[in-house]
């Protein structure tokens, strides 16, 4: 195996840039001195690890939306446009053709995109763009802004954003190759995203926060709790080793409002519990993702779906909530829509803030259960890799003993199902190889045969189906015909 996980030195970072940014011209744009001096120079309001850290000392919930156009002047208008609207901190989600490193057809895109003045790619192709468009982007406007996207292989799309400003950087070896790619292997993107950290981790020695967002929702398709902390925490554990202190771990909405707000109080508990038995000293906030999965065409029940998300992310007082917009169900939003979604997330939030977080006996219950599942993963990872994250990991995926629903890569064992309980919380109907206790085991077999006695059906793969496309229908839980009566 090529793979571990061991801190890079500064020589391994430096002799794999040299070709990383030979890979396309906007590569030779890239001058870390330089870059170091203009982050050093930049106001405290548009660093995330700041506005993080003071979001979290005054107990309040940042919004964000997600929005990215292929054209410079039209991504910094709908920037401004959603800062207005009361975004908190601003993303540029990258477009699908940079997402594969497929630089020629972004290209394309951008002229084809000037000369019919219509967006013809699907987020910002930053690599394209360079260094220069980057700094633009971030001098438009006063709030933060985070690079977004879905990369296997990130490392110039890093460099880039780096020393074009941007002070926030998402995702991970896992959680952007496992749920985006069919052929990359782990040990491929782990060694890709180990280049990334230590360039933050490099930053950081030369005094620029960076700050690191693992994507925490993986496919956001009822994925049980345990799976994306367990991942989550993971690629924490990795970047921390190579040198990142600030990360931002992600959450998404499942649904049910115990374990959902159960959900973001263990996630930050259980990294800052592996992270200090590991000797790691990081700053930890958490992310709470809006619904992903189907959205009700109708305006009005698809802003229930968002209010829903904004009332958990501020009750569990989660650091920051990346919105949805009530025209989910037909593609990609207006900007109008998009600044809707904001400004519905916001009113909630703002009226809840202060409020107690409440700690009901269903909250407790759920924290005990996906504290104890994500305790079970982790130690296998750890027993799996001899001490060692990365080869864990790597063999943990190998062996299905962690697992992601719904997932392309063939990486993945694909072998986990999971179906809701009468109440709506994600449960495993098949648990394939995932190495859980005999209690736990117990608990969601109880679970899912409770809601097969209520509906007058065995629990089986038509759950997972009416489950999937229930949120669409206006319901939580996917029950038979017969159960609605």
């Amino acid at each position: 195996m090529n793979v571990a996980n061991k801190r890079w030195s500064d020589d391994e970072l430096f002799a794999v840039r040299d070709k990383v940014l030979q890979v396309w011209p906007t590569g030779s744009e890239v001058d870390l001195k330089e870059a170091v001096k203009y982050h050093k120079a930049m106001e405290e309001s548009k660093r995330f690890s700041k506005v993080l850290a003071g979001a979290i000392s005054k107990g309040h919930t940042l919004v964000q939306p997600r929005a990215g156009v292929p054209l410079i002047e039209n991504h910094i208008e709908l920037l401004q446009y959603l800062e207005q609207a009361g975004a908190d901190c601003l993303p540029t989600t990258i477009d699908s053709y940079t997402r594969q490193n497929k630089y020629e057809e972004a290209q394309k895109g951008i002229e084809e995109s000037m000369a019919s003045g219509r967006s013809m790619l699907n987020g910002f192709p930053a690599v394209n763009h360079g260094v220069g468009a980057c700094r633009k982007i971030i001098e438009s406007v006063s709030v933060p802004v985070q690079l977004r996207h879905g990369t296997p292989d990130a490392r110039l799309l890093a460099e880039i954003a780096l020393a074009g400003g941007y002070t926030d950087f998402e995702g991970g070896g896992i959680s952007y190759n496992i749920p985006y790619a069919k052929d990359v292997s782990l040990e491929t993107t782990i060694r890709d995203w180990q280049y990334v950290d230590r360039l933050v981790g490099w930053y950081y020695e030369q005094g620029v926060e960076i700050n690191r967002e693992p994507f925490g929702p993986l496919t956001g398709t009822m994925v049980p709790p345990s799976i994306s902390h367990a991942i989550a925490i993971l690629e924490a554990l990795l970047a921390a080793e190579q040198g990142v202190k600030f990360l931002t771990l992600g959450y998404g909405q499942c649904g049910n409002f115990a374990q959902d707000i159960a959900a973001i109080l263990t996630l930050k508990e259980l990294a800052q519990e592996y992270l200090e038995k590991d000797g790691y000293d990081v700053k930890i906030s958490t992310v709470f993702h809006q619904w992903m999965g189907g959205f009700p065409q109708d305006e009005a029940k698809s802003f229930g779906v968002i209010g829903l998300g904004a009332t958990v992310a501020a009750l569990s007082g989660a650091t920051k909530i990346i919105t949805k917009t009530p025209h989910e169900a037909y593609g990609i939003p207006t900007k109008e829509a998009n600044g809707q979604g904001i400004m519905a997330s916001k009113q909630i939030i703002n009226m809840l803030q202060g409020q107690p977080v409440p700690l009901t006996v269903e909250v407790k219950a759920e924290k005990e259960i996906i504290a104890a599942e994500t305790r079970c993963l982790l130690d296998a990872v750890r027993v799996m890799g001899d001490g060692d994250w990365a080869v864990g990991t790597v063999r943990a995926f190998a062996a299905g003993a962690l697992d992601v629903p719904f997932a392309p890569s063939r990486y993945n064992a694909g072998r986990l199902l999971p179906a809701r309980d009468s109440q709506g919380a994600v449960r495993l109907l098949d648990v394939g190889n995932l190495p859980l206790s005999e209690d736990i085991l117990d608990f969601h077999r109880q679970k899912l045969e409770e809601r097969g006695r209520l509906e007058g059906r065995h629990p089986s793969f038509q759950m997972v189906i009416d489950d999937i496309y229930a949120i669409g229908k206006g319901m939580l839980v996917g029950k038979s015909q017969g159960a609605r009566k």
